[in-house]
């Protein structure tokens, strides 16, 4: 494999220019395999390295995916207009990547969220062509009635679709229902459930394909590493 020089690798990973790297290093803040390295030019093989910086570890990698617990509140947008920025919850090396959400979620809306600085991989997520479910739960103004969850799965009709659109459904409580969608249209749960005559109050994201909210165990703005697999993509493709 490759080698790459130390003050490199770090400028890949997010930690700033070539030359705020080579200070970091300089300074002794950098440790691989617990040792300190202070000279900027030393190589080492960069997949997997294991290093910290002022003691925090890190793991070096090509490229990174991100699962996030969106909190409500944040806009997933680099030039947020009324609320944070959704990349404000993530390290500050993220952001030096360019690191991007896959897809939108509204501000109100909750859960989960990948986040990649794989264009590939953001492409491919994003297109209509590849039909990856997205199961989202939605709580209701008014109470959840069978004449609903018909609409929703024969299909509603929004003024700018073409055809009436329809959701795989399913009753959870008397104000909660969970929804399945492959298409991902603009405030597509919202607008077909104000369609259907009632109103989204609060509404979730809880898996992407096979991926789940459950299984990461992450808490409200809390964040970790995914392999891209479990969303059947090869970054090698």
């Amino acid at each position: 494999m490759k080698t790459m020089t130390l003050d490199k690798i770090l400028q890949s990973q997010g930690f700033g220019t070539r030359k705020w790297c080579r200070q970091l290093i300089a300074d002794g803040a950098v440790r691989v395999g617990g040792e300190p390295v202070t000279q900027y030019d030393r190589a080492f093989e960069p997949e997997g390295l294991e290093f910290t910086v002022h003691d925090e570890p890190w793991t070096c990698r090509a490229k990174v995916y991100l699962a996030l617990n969106k909190p409500a509140g944040y806009e997933c947008s680099r030039r947020p207009g009324h609320h944070p920025a959704v990349l404000t919850l993530l390290p500050e090396q993220f952001a030096w990547r360019d690191v991007q959400p896959v897809g939108r979620l509204d501000h109100d809306t909750t859960g989960l969220l990948l986040l990649s600085d794989d264009g590939a991989f953001i492409h491919a997520q994003s297109s209509p062509r590849r039909h990856v479910p997205k199961v989202y739960v939605a709580t209701t103004h008014d109470p959840v009635t069978p004449a609903l969850l018909a609409q929703l799965r024969d299909g509603v009709q929004l003024h700018d679709e073409p055809a009436p659109l329809k959701a795989q459904v399913r009753q959870l409580d008397a104000h909660r229902l969970e929804i399945v969608l492959e298409q991902g249209k603009y405030h597509q749960v919202k607008r077909m459930l104000a369609a259907a005559g009632n109103h989204c109050d609060a509404l979730c994201r809880v898996a992407i394909g096979g991926i789940t909210l459950d299984a990461l165990g992450l808490a409200e703005g809390a964040w970790c590493h995914i392999e891209p697999a479990l969303l059947k993509f090869d970054p090698a493709d």
